[in-house]
This record gives structure tokens, C-alpha cells and sequence, in this order.
């Protein structure tokens, strides 16, 4: 697998979380998504940056422009040292949430995705690596 470029973002304030929004879709549309494909990446990106400001007080996403085997794809990984997930399956299931929303968010971010990886530990912070491919 061929990475083309990457980038790194902070992501402290809720401006951070319009910043990825702006810069995933700037990169789907360099990599000629469609504008679903567009629109799925970025929904699911701006989910996992506004979790990570929620419930970890912030941290990164790294964007990694792919190339393998004729196939064009985005990798993000958004990484925080909060204070991790203790039970991943249940936090993956609908409707789970342990703040105010509609927990939909980690398990709606699954769905738009072709991969979706999360690490986590309670304690030390949480990983998760998601990609779209075209």
C-alpha cells in the first residue's frame, strides 16, 4: 500500500471540528470521491472528532492519501489520551451514549465506512482508524 501524503490536525475546539470537516472533503474531492462517498467520509470524520473533543477533551486525526492496486482511498486515524473506552462492544451499539446524544456516533461512523478499527484503554486514550475507498 502506497501512502501519498499525510496530515495531521489538532482537535481542541469545536473550530478543530469544522477544520477536518473542511479538509476531509478537500481530500475526497482531490482523490475524485463522489459526493456520497464525499459526504459519508466527512459525516463520519466530524462524528469522530466531535467524540473525541466530547468525551477525551480533544486530540488528532491524521489523514493518509492512499493508492493500492489501482484503488484510491482516505485513511483517518483520530487518536486522544482521554480516559479510553472500558467496554467497546457496548459503546458500538445503537443507542448506547453516555452523554446527551442519540448514541449513534460510533456505530454510525462504522456504517459509512469501508474499515473501522478502534484500540482502547481505559485510562490511557482511545485509537480509531477508519478508510473509504473508491
Amino acid at each position: 500500500m502506497g501512502i501519498l501524503r499525510t496530515e495531521k490536525l489538532a482537535v481542541d475546539s469545536a473550530d478543530d471540528i469544522v477544520r477536518v470537516r473542511q479538509v476531509v472533503r478537500a481530500w475526497a474531492i482531490e482523490r475524485r470521491f463522489s459526493l456520497v462517498d464525499q459526504t459519508k467520509l466527512v459525516t463520519a470524520a466530524s462524528e469522530l472528532a466531535r467524540n473525541m473533543l466530547l468525551y477525551a477533551g480533544g486530540g488528532t486525526v491524521e489523514l493518509e492519501s492512499l493508492e493500492e492496486q489501482g484503488r484510491h482511498g482516505l485513511r483517518l486515524t483520530f487518536e486522544d489520551h482521554g480516559p479510553g473506552i472500558a467496554d467497546i462492544g457496548l459503546a458500538m451499539k445503537d443507542g448506547y451514549t453516555t452523554g446527551s446524544g442519540l448514541g449513534l456516533g460510533l456505530g454510525g461512523a462504522k456504517r459509512l465506512v469501508n474499515e473501522f478499527d478502534i484500540q482502547s484503554r481505559p485510562g490511557v486514550g482511545t485509537s480509531i482508524r477508519i478508510a473509504r475507498w473508491r
